[in-house]
This record gives structure tokens, C-alpha cells and sequence, in this order.
């Protein structure tokens, strides 16, 4: 497992990815050609992944997200040290915590 922040990256081999994953469609690659795991909403930077892949996430807040990264990558933040990733897939999990009333995803 690797966590940069509030983000949690989790390896997972290709037969344990949930059926629904192949139906997702890719999201986008931020303008400097990242694919952005986790915005800052305080601080505007980005856990971000640099190298060739995909990244799809399910829908609805705190949807999961998977990562593929055929030949590996390198997760980025401008406050964190980058975390080299070897090839494979990987689920993406922003961190939670509990609020009275509500569960929402931690904002950096």
C-alpha cells in the first residue's frame, strides 16, 4: 500500500477488479498532462499521477477510484515527496472523516 496525504493507493491484481470498472469511462488529464487522484479544494495542488495510464473513478462522493499503470508511474504533490509506482492496477481511496451528521472526504 502507498498513502501520500490523504490519499491511499492500494495494489490490486487485475481478476479482483469489480466488473463495473471496464464500464467506466477515463477521466481526464489535468493541462499539464497528469491524472489527478486528489484536488486540494484549500490549497489547489494535486496528488497527481505522472506516466502513462488511466484513471477511473465510480460515481457519487467518495466513489472508488482505479488506477492502471501499464508501464508504472510516479504519484506527485507539491508538498510531498513523489512515490514511484511499479505497473499493475491499483484502487484509490480518499481518506473520510466523521463530522456530526455526516461522513465526508478530508479536504487538504
Amino acid at each position: 500500500m502507498y498513502r501520500q496525504g490523504d490519499v491511499l493507493i492500494v495494489p490490486v491484481a487485475r481478476e479482483a477488479l469489480p466488473p463495473s470498472v471496464a464500464a467506466l469511462p477515463p477521466r481526464p488529464r489535468d493541462g499539464r498532462g497528469r491524472l489527478v487522484l486528489a484536488l486540494g479544494e484549500v490549497t489547489g495542488h494535486a496528488h497527481a499521477v505522472v506516466g502513462p495510464g488511466t484513471l477511473v473513478r465510480e460515481p457519487g462522493l467518495g466513489g472508488a477510484g482505479y488506477l492502471h499503470l501499464p508501464e508504472g508511474g510516479r504519484v506527485v504533490h507539491e508538498e510531498h515527496a513523489p512515490i514511484p509506482l511499479p505497473k499493475g492496477w491499483y484502487r484509490v481511496v480518499r481518506q473520510r472523516e466523521y463530522a456530526p451528521g455526516a461522513v465526508r472526504v478530508v479536504a487538504d
